[in-house]
Order: structure tokens, then sequence, then C-alpha cells
């Protein structure tokens, strides 16, 4: 089956790609020229739920919150790759069960360097 496309092929993506561009600029432009403009200092405060902003927003925050959240997101990452495997865990026979095994001795190898490290103690 050899198929060759022409660019009126893509004519139809370009119209809804068009339009929906044009619709948020209009939306956007009308918004902007008709909406209220009434600005106060209590509206132009910074909010943040409801609770009075303290502080400076440029305060040093520790490292190891940005290494749970990077270590959340990779297990939650690697955690997914085990449900097309549970799925077709019947159809992969040995071969992915032993695959699986290694890549769960992996994970928690990583795991166990993490506990070792001291990652996961709070100070």
């Amino acid at each position: 089956m050899d198929t060759t496309y022409l660019p009126s092929d893509y004519l139809p993506i370009f119209i809804q790609l068009g339009l929906a561009l044009g619709f948020i600029v209009t939306t956007m432009f009308v918004t902007h020229n008709i909406g209220p403009k009434r600005n106060s200092q209590k509206k132009d405060a910074a909010f943040e739920c409801g609770i009075p902003s303290e502080g400076d927003a440029r305060t040093p925050i520790s490292i190891k919150y940005f290494l749970i959240a990077i270590l959340f997101v990779l297990f939650d990452v690697e955690v997914i790759f085990m449900y097309p495997w549970a799925v077709n865990f019947k159809s992969l026979g040995m071969a992915g069960f032993l695959e699986m095994i290694l890549f769960m001795g992996l994970l928690l190898s990583g795991f166990y360097y993490i506990l070792k490290k001291g990652v996961l103690k709070w100070e």
C-alpha cells in the first residue's frame, strides 16, 4: 500500500489549527478590551489560598524537598511499567517473569541505595 500525501491532504488540519488560534486570539483580545479595569491595592496583592502572604518568595528551599519529589516521580514512573507486564503476564512466559525479577531487583537496589544514603531522613 503505497500512499503519497499531497499538501492539500493537510488542509483540514491547518484550517482547524487556524480556527483554534483565531478563537484564542479573539477571545483574549475581546475579554481584555471589554472587561472591567478596577485596580485596587487589595486586588493587586499576592493571594495564596486565602492565607496572607508572609516573607519573601525567594527564600532558599532545602534540597531534600527536591530530592524527595524527584524520587517520587522516578519510582512512580517505574511502577507504571509494571502494569503492562501484569496484564500480559501469562503471554510473556518465564522470560518475561525473569525480566521483571531483574527489573524489580534493580529497582529495589536503587531504593536500598537511597535508604543507605539517608535521603529519606528528615531533620
